[in-house]
């Protein structure tokens, strides 16, 4: 271990559909959480390690936060919680020229009540056409809390990516790396790939059949050949939703099949036999025995 390497555990906050998973995928080069349009995408607390030279950073991309309808979303909410109290800094991921909500304000609280240092990520300035409500943005946020540094970024484009990552290590100190210098995440193999497939189902299907959504990896293993064959099942909760995931003459399930391969791929670098299957478990996000089989924590069920 290099005495001079530094470390940091960095929580990735924010309200759902900032853009938190895509600037966690930009600052690592390489897509290990799952991207949506629809809000409430990630469920788990990713955890993404990023290695630069003396630098580890360790991100828990954390679930946006909401108002709980379910076991499910209350889990998620637990989550954020968590992953707040046991970190060296939060990042907190707002979408530029929006005022603050009081998701905003509320974590702002759970800041100060913790005395924790905090960097307030700008995402999206891309999509701004008036700079002038991104000078008012910064204002209004820096009245609220004595954040340590204010980036405006696009995780679309890049810009700011450079400057977001030097205010991070900032937040390192000393005490060696908690994980090998060329581990990019710490999830299992399988949760990776069942979130690649979940997140094409999120992109490709109607607005309320992907939450009622979760996916199990039952097979992973690589052939003498170096084919690696992986068995997924997708769960949900109604025969509709079921029959509108297969699609018509089994074309829907075809397609999130097909790219999620090619992601999947992707990630492992080798070629993959990819089989799914689709299963209705109903009312499954409310049912804590059920949940505890996909691999949520029990501890955070009520």
């Amino acid at each position: 271990m290099n005495t001079n390497d530094k470390s940091a555990f960095v929580a990735i906050v924010g309200r759902p559909n900032v853009g938190k998973s895509s600037i966690l995928n930009r600052l690592l080069g390489q897509k290990i959480a799952i991207v949506s349009s629809k809000p409430q995408t990630t469920r788990n607390r990713i955890t993404g390690v990023l290695t630069d030279g003396e630098y580890q950073l360790v991100f828990f991309d954390t679930p946006g936060m909401h108002k709980p309808k379910n076991s499910l979303g209350k889990y998620m909410v637990r989550s954020v919680n968590e992953s707040v109290g046991g970190v060296d800094c939060c990042m907190l991921v707002v979408e530029a020229g929006k005022e603050p909500t009081n998701t905003e304000l509320a974590l702002i609280e759970k800041f100060k009540s913790l005395e924790m240092p905090a960097i307030l990520a700008i995402n999206k300035i891309d999509m701004l056409k008036e700079k002038d409500a991104l000078m008012k943005q910064i204002l209004d946020y820096t009245k609220l809390y004595n954040f340590d540094a204010v980036v405006p970024v696009s995780a679309q484009d890049g810009s700011g990516m450079g400057e977001l990552l030097d205010e991070l290590k900032k937040q390192s100190s000393e005490g060696g790396h908690y994980f090998d210098d060329d581990t990019l995440t710490d999830q299992p193999e399988r949760v990776i790939v069942a979130e690649i497939i979940r997140e094409k189902i999120l992109r490709l299907c109607d607005k309320e059949i992907p939450h009622g959504t979760a996916v199990v990896i039952e097979k992973m293993k690589t052939r003498d050949n170096g084919i690696l064959d992986i068995d997924a099942t997708i769960f949900c909760e109604r025969d509709t939703h079921k029959r509108i995931i297969i699609g018509k003459n089994g074309a829907m399930l075809k397609k999130i099949s097909t790219f999620a391969r090619q992601d999947i791929e992707n990630f492992f670098d080798c070629k993959v036999f990819l089989q799914t299957w689709i299963k209705v478990k109903e009312d499954w996000r409310n049912r804590a025995r059920i949940l505890q089989n996909f691999g949520f924590d029990e501890k955070n069920f009520d």
